[in-house]
């Protein structure tokens, strides 16, 4: 986590007179300018500030370390290094910034005012094309964050350089315990990096680019053929993908106009006419992989681009035949058109269309297989109707998810501004959040509904939407009119752990005093977190400054 690791790390290596300090990674890259976070339920000044790193390399950053490593070498000084894309410093409060860069609203400006927050956001992720994005620049007091545009997008030879590594595919000795991460991705093999999806609550963009940067096939093969002569290795290839599975060797089919575009997505509204989606390298890919000697399956596990994918047949039918381990991951978020529309997703009848496909060619090769749709419950934009009406496909369509995803706030995410603010940053129009822990329980109880112990919450869900048209016994209905065994025998072990103060939070300071009235559902609450502000105070929507 950052403060487990970005913090401690500087405040060691700070004892090392002379020595610069270069922050990189994930984690660095999204915080690079004022944040929200969402853990503190605060907007937080840039990383920077805090870590007092020299230097930051955002995004993936494997040429930008080795510059400035050969750089520091050869003499240079950090200051030599601030004209380098892809990376963020501060300046001096006696330095004036470069002229040439685009200020943005200030931290106090962002901290202080939702609407400054939100267009901040927009003029943030309207600079993220590395061929025209210019250089930003956020005063924070009376010191001045530079980023400058991003990294280019690298060259298949650096890919194919910087994958052919001879990595050990090994976890750190250190590590005794069995690490799942691990365990899932071991076997697999990434074949590209990017995505040009634009999903406002992915951070995949925002980090690696939009620019799809792919291996070379014999940079690919040769690492599953490595696999297929490494010791203990079962002849799966759990994963032949990344980002996106079927994005591979994707690019824009006009380089002049995709030097100067802005938008934030490739495929939505609608799928770019200029976008190469020939699917024809990355069959070939998956028909040579799974010759190799020695390799028994080879598995897509990496999601589904279900728009990308129906345009060409051929794929599906390769991928239903070969390539799918009984289950296939696919990610069509939710039904609902305006939450749709806030995340950057296609339609439900995109889901629908691609779902009929592979069941057609899945009957075709006589296979038993099954799509594994993912949905996001708390999303902005995501009413108790919307999720109403997702419960309701869930059960026409015969899907019951083992998994929930619950929206978490990400720092830099489009998302997170309309979660933090309210606000589309690009429309300046206003958003449903729901931001109290009973609206999300509701939520993600309605994804759920055929659960017993999620029994009463379905229940307060529907009635306080007046859908009591769905308890009882008719197709479309998610719960019966009487609760089953066991919901209650569910609801009394909860009533008994609250009584044995299981479940409530131990108290410190001034005790609570007695009688003090519950938190009405119709009033403004104490917010999803502890200790974070009341979410009445942003149920006020942001007004643009005067």
């Amino acid at each position: 986590t950052l403060d487990g690791t970005l913090f401690p790390y500087t405040t060691l290596f700070r004892s090392y007179k002379g020595v610069p300090i270069i922050a990189g990674g994930v984690e660095a890259s999204l915080r690079r300018l004022a944040h929200y976070d969402y853990w503190s339920d605060k907007v937080r000044r840039s990383i920077l500030l805090d870590c007092r790193s020299d230097l930051l390399v955002y995004g993936m950053g494997e040429e930008a370390i080795v510059q400035i490593a050969r750089r520091l070498a050869a003499g240079e000084n950090v200051r030599d290094l601030r004209e380098m894309r892809g990376i963020a410093y501060v300046m001096g409060a006696s330095e004036s910034p470069p002229e040439d860069a685009l200020v943005l609203p200030s931290f106090e400006q962002v901290r202080d005012d939702k609407w400054s927050f939100a267009e901040a956001t927009k003029l943030i992720h309207n600079e993220t094309n590395p061929h025209h994005a210019r250089r930003l620049v956020q005063w924070h007091d009376r010191q001045a964050v530079v980023v400058n545009p991003p990294a280019l997008p690298i060259s298949q030879a650096a890919m194919d350089q910087i994958y052919g590594l001879p990595y050990t595919r090994r976890p750190h000795p250190t590590y005794t315990e069995t690490i799942p991460a691990y365990e899932m991705i071991k076997d697999s093999v990434t074949i590209m990096r990017g995505c040009f999806g634009g999903c406002t609550f992915c951070s995949i963009t925002a980090h690696q680019g939009r620019i799809i940067q792919s291996r070379s096939q014999e940079s690919v093969l040769a690492e599953v053929r490595g696999l297929a002569e490494g010791a203990g290795f079962t002849g799966v290839v759990s994963d032949l993908g990344g980002p996106t599975a079927n994005m591979y060797q994707m690019q824009c089919s006009r380089p002049e106009v995709e030097a100067v575009c802005r938008r934030q997505s490739c495929v939505y509204p609608t799928i770019c006419r200029l976008l190469g989606t020939d699917h024809g390298p990355l069959i070939q890919l998956m028909r040579e992989a799974r010759q190799i000697p020695g390799i028994k399956k080879v598995l897509i596990a990496s999601g589904i681009r279900m728009d990308l994918a129906r345009r060409s047949p051929k794929y599906v039918r390769e991928l239903v035949r070969h390539h799918v381990g009984g289950r296939l991951k696919v990610a069509p978020e939710h039904t609902d058109p305006h939450v749709l529309d806030k995340m950057r997703k296609p339609s439900r009848d995109d889901f629908e269309k691609f779902a009929a496909a592979f069941a057609a060619e899945s009957a075709k090769a006589g296979k038993k297989q099954y799509l594994v749709p993912y949905f996001i419950a708390g999303h902005p934009g995501s009413d108790l109707n919307a999720m109403i009406d997702l419960a309701v496909f869930l059960k026409r369509h015969g899907y019951r998810p083992d998994q929930v995803q619950d929206f978490i706030p990400a720092p830099f995410d489009v998302a997170t501004a309309m979660y933090h603010t309210g606000l589309d940053p690009f429309s300046k129009q206003p958003v449903y959040v729901a931001r109290h822990l009973r609206d999300r329980k509701l939520q993600r109880a309605l994804m759920q509904f055929f659960k017993p112990e999620n029994y009463f919450a379905v229940r307060d869900a529907l009635e306080q939407a007046g859908r009591q048209d769905l308890i009882g016994s008719g197709c479309d209905c998610l719960i019966p009119s009487a609760p089953p065994r066991e919901a209650l025998e569910a609801r009394r072990k909860n009533a008994s752990r609250s009584l044995r103060g299981d479940a409530a939070p131990a108290m410190s300071g001034k005790q609570k005093k007695k009688g003090k009235s519950k938190e009405s559902r119709n009033q403004p609450g104490h917010g999803y977190r502890p200790k974070r502000k009341s979410a009445g105070d942003a149920a006020t929507l942001p007004k643009k400054p005067s």
